[in-house]
């Protein structure tokens, strides 16, 4: 405990920023121009962080300056201290501002279409004084910014538990088949992923959830999705089979919001992966911010206030 307290005193912030500048440029002189401080100040600050760490840091030679394995470990911990920092600094800054909690949030984009439109706007209407920060992204970068504190929260379909991270129940979605309404298989009720493949198919983003799961049941059904056209929103594929260009699969209440820009045909999917639990994620929710807990309340308790309506 001692030892953490002595650590504590002897490195100060100035230092941390000052070794991640000469990092990021490679440079003690440059670290010292951009910082607008000299280099044998800044040279000075590198040997007393050495000396504290009791290690090397950084190997100098004529071209600058590169990191040691204890170096790389040092400026991983610096940033994110320095994130912290400027995280801290901007919520405070909310607050002064009137807003008394920040929230961020990173969801995929079937969670945004579909579900938190309607549930954060109830949410801001019962806690106006509670800033959100919503951003898109694919699931795998949802869990990416959750672990690395980027997001205090996360929306998506993957399964998590071998990423150290917690989960809960969101809500649920059945994906479907989107074809034209005059294509041959517009008439059916319902059909196995299978059977479309025999058609060009509209795809999302390569990394998406969907498109994992069709590459896997292709996989399983010894075929190959016939790819026509790939694109990055749910609105984009609609118009684009809308044209001919193929069919896709989305979410039920997605389409549902989005099929009147043409003629499209729903069809459910059998397959059982194709009905999928939308999960919030979070490093520890117990640990979370009031604000981010009282908005995690709030999402849990969605499914029962549709189910009532």
């Amino acid at each position: 405990m001692a030892a953490d307290r002595s650590l504590a005193r002897h490195v100060d912030l100035m230092s941390l920023q000052l070794f991640v500048s000469v990092c990021e440029l490679g440079s003690i002189g440059r670290a010292a121009e951009r910082e607008f401080i000299a280099a044998s100040a800044v040279s000075k600050r590198m040997s007393d962080l050495e000396a504290v760490f009791q290690t090397p840091l950084l190997e100098r030679h004529a071209r600058g300056v590169t990191l040691t394995a204890a170096g790389e470990s040092l400026l991983h911990h610096a940033r994110t201290i320095i994130y912290g920092l400027d995280k801290m600094q901007a919520e405070l800054g909310e607050y002064a501002k009137g807003v008394r909690g920040h929230v961020r949030v990173h969801a995929s984009i079937s969670a945004i279409v579909q579900f938190l439109p309607e549930d954060l706007g109830s949410f801001a209407q019962a806690h106006e004084h509670i800033k959100i920060d919503l951003e898109e992204h694919l699931s795998s970068e949802v869990v990416r910014a959750v672990q690395e504190g980027a997001a205090d929260l996360g929306i998506c379909y993957l399964a998590l538990e071998q990423q150290g991270l917690q989960t809960r129940a969101y809500r649920q979605d059945q994906l479907v088949l989107i074809t034209p309404r005059r294509h041959p298989l517009a008439g059916r009720r319902a059909i196995d992923f299978a059977d479309s493949l025999a058609y060009d198919q509209v795809g999302l983003h390569s990394n998406s959830s969907i498109n994992r799961l069709m590459r896997q049941a292709a996989l399983r059904a010894g075929q190959s999705i016939r790819l026509r056209i790939r694109v990055t929103g749910l609105d984009a594929m609609c118009r684009m089979i809308d044209n001919g260009l193929g069919v896709g699969v989305m979410p039920r209440r997605a389409f549902e919001w989005l099929h009147g820009a043409g003629t499209l045909a729903c069809i459910p999917l059998q397959d059982d992966w194709a009905t999928r639990q939308l999960q919030l994620v979070a490093r520890d929710f117990s640990t979370l911010p009031q604000p981010a807990r009282l908005l995690v309340d709030h999402l849990t308790a969605g499914p029962s206030r549709a189910a009532a309506a």
